[in-house]
């Protein structure tokens, strides 16, 4: 029973190469043979940091691509006896129970895309509702003598790499003053580490306001996906944004990426100096590596309430006040996740190259809120928000027969649009990407199986509409380009080519049935070289970032129109470019996703998520 209830508990499964030679595609486009598109330069003793930089980031994408004769170096077999503990916990420190909230008892899912509602207070039941709608357990799953958990926040294998940290003004029942917490999922309740200085949130930001910050344990991924597991704490760390960004939208709360921020500032309003420092070995390698466990800094989020504007955040203040964190008393020590480890050297060089640094001189921006599209509103079951978010779930396997309408499918990309209902799309301001500090980077191209009313055949949607001449030119001259019938005006979805997918996008994820058995499946295509030379190699994780949070909108409108959705990971990269006709590293596929009818396995017993059984998956 155990090795079932480990195919189900990895949904996104990693397959490794066969023996024998892999079939080729069935399509009307012809491929050519794989090649190498990412760029690098000469030896980097030769180069500039920031060049230097730019050079580890493309080897890694380059190296941790899947190819139909290899995929990206990962382990043999898996080590059960060292499968990493999901929960991490802070031995010591003061535990906050946090309150359970009523499962209807919210506002009603699409009404967040077309206005917020009015703020709600920080207090004890507020900051519960939010956790227990972002990041909290939404369930217990049990098969013979195997039970898992499963959470809010969707995972790449469920594996949880995403820490997270809440840094907030006195709550009454919490803390008499400031303080910084982590965030414990498997109790929901707060464990808290440090009592802040009282003037950090009255002298530096609005009434009403906290932070959220975001970690990633790179060792719960790679001990199953190896060197490709750093893309997808990445991807994760998108999907908690999204998480996040849906959660406060329900209390009337807005977010927004603090990203002038360096990472040395990340770490120590977070104390994530309790961590011992990692030496990164020459290659890779296994052994007992306690260092290997520690939780890298992503971002810190500003959630405030919604309606504000006109106030800025001064970095340099900000900078100060957390230069005093180090001398905090910090609480607990982070408990051990496995026993033995295996270090993947390229994922720590390349996050020692992608670390931001501090960037006084970045403006912190509070766009209008812009409501987004709506074409079918119909289409949807009008799900309050927590009901939704807590039943959304990643399907193991779709059925292969369920369709949806036209309308549906134009509504569901009219919620995938960063900048809603704008003339032209580029700049993030709709719900949940106005999170995100940078104009759109990320396009999508579908592959329609299963749509009533609309021509199966390969689509593109392009969420930045200043990148339109370059992907047209970019990509093969045959294709169409055209906006295909009943197409909303303010949607850029346009018509490749019209033919049967289901093979193709079957073979380029990593030949998964669940790529072609739903009614649409898509890769999302990021600029990323131009991106890491215009805007810096930290850009890296967050292009990654961008299509989590697409992700995130993907699975809850799948969920709200009455169907599921799972993101994919494993796709054969040079593959999917080659098809478009890509070449070079502007545009590079960096995450899959499939929306269809899911199938149920009714031998599994779902269990309430709290109170959990005492065990650590």
């Amino acid at each position: 029973m155990k090795s079932f209830h480990r195919t189900i508990h990895n949904p996104r499964r990693l397959f490794r190469p066969p023996t024998t030679t892999l079939l080729p595609l069935t399509t009307t486009l012809c491929l050519p043979p794989p090649q190498t598109t990412m760029s690098t330069s000469s030896s980097s003793t030769q180069q500039n940091p920031e060049q230097s930089s730019l050079t580890q980031v493309l080897t890694y994408h380059n190296q941790t691509k899947h190819s139909f004769t290899n995929y990206a170096r990962g382990p043999r077999g898996l080590d059960w006896d060292n499968q990493p503990n999901p929960f991490r916990r802070y031995i010591s420190a003061p535990l906050r129970p946090l309150l359970h909230p009523n499962s209807g008892d919210s506002v009603p899912y699409n009404s967040l895309f077309k206005t917020l509602p009015f703020p709600k207070p920080i207090n004890k039941i507020t900051i519960s509702e939010f956790f227990y709608d972002s990041l909290a357990l939404s369930a217990w799953k049990s098969i013979g003598f195997s039970t898992w958990s499963l959470r809010v926040n969707p995972s790449s294998g469920n594996l949880h790499p995403t820490e997270a940290y809440i840094i907030c003004p006195p709550v009454e029942s919490v803390s008499d003053s400031g303080f910084v917490a982590h965030y414990a999922p498997k109790v929901h309740a707060l464990e808290v580490r440090a009592q802040i200085p009282s003037g950090f949130f009255t002298n530096l930001f609005p009434d009403g306001s906290f932070l959220i910050g975001l970690t990633s344990v790179f060792w719960r991924e790679s001990w199953k996906y190896g060197e490709r597991g750093f893309r997808y704490c990445n991807h994760d760390v998108g999907h908690a944004i999204g998480a996040v960004s849906m959660a406060a939208a329900g209390q009337g709360w807005d977010v927004k990426v603090l990203d002038g921020l360096g990472h040395d500032e990340l770490k120590k309003v977070m104390g994530l100096e309790v961590f011992s420092e990692f030496e990164i070995p020459e290659r890779a390698v296994k052994g007992k590596f306690e260092e290997i466990e520690f939780e890298h800094p992503d971002c810190l989020l500003l959630v405030f309430p919604s309606g504000i504007d006109g106030f800025d955040v001064n970095y340099e203040d900000l900078r100060l006040a957390i230069s005093e964190f180090s001398n905090l008393d910090w609480k607990g020590e982070p408990n051990s996740l496995s026993k033995e480890h295996v270090c993947w050297d390229i994922i720590y060089r390349t996050s020692e190259a992608v670390k931001k640094p501090l960037t006084l001189e970045k403006k912190f921006v509070i766009d209008p809120f812009e409501k987004s599209g709506t074409c079918s509103e119909d289409s949807y079951k009008h799900l309050p928000l927590r009901e939704l978010v807590r039943k959304r779930r990643s399907a193991v396997d779709m059925d292969g027969v369920t369709s949806i309408e036209r309308n549906t499918f134009y509504q569901i990309l009219l919620h995938c649009l960063p900048s809603g209902c704008q003339e032209k799309q580029k700049r993030q301001l709709g719900l949940p990407y106005r999170a995100m500090d940078w104009d759109s980077e990320v396009h999508c191209v579908l592959f329609v199986h299963r749509v009533v009313g609309l021509p199966k055949g390969l689509y593109f949607l392009v969420r930045n509409e200043e990148h339109f001449d370059d992907l047209k030119k970019a990509t093969r001259s045959e294709f169409k380009w055209e906006k295909p019938e009943g197409c909303p005006q303010e949607l850029p979805l346009y018509e490749l080519a019209q033919m049967d997918c289901m093979k193709l996008s079957k073979h380029l994820s990593c030949h998964q049935d669940i790529a072609s058995d739903g009614c649409f499946s898509l890769g999302m295509v990021a600029r990323v070289e131009p991106t890491l030379r215009e805007k810096g190699v930290w850009m890296y994780p967050r292009l990654f970032w961008e299509t989590g949070v697409l992700g995130q909108v993907l699975y809850l409108e799948a969920h709200a129109v009455g169907i599921s959705a799972t993101g994919i990971g494993c796709f054969f990269d040079d593959p999917v470019h080659e098809v478009l006709g890509l070449t070079g590293s502007n545009f590079q596929s960096l995450y899959h996703f499939t929306v269809g009818g899911p199938v149920v396995d009714k031998r599994i017993t779902s269990l309430p998520a709290y109170p959990g059984p005492g065990v650590d998956a």
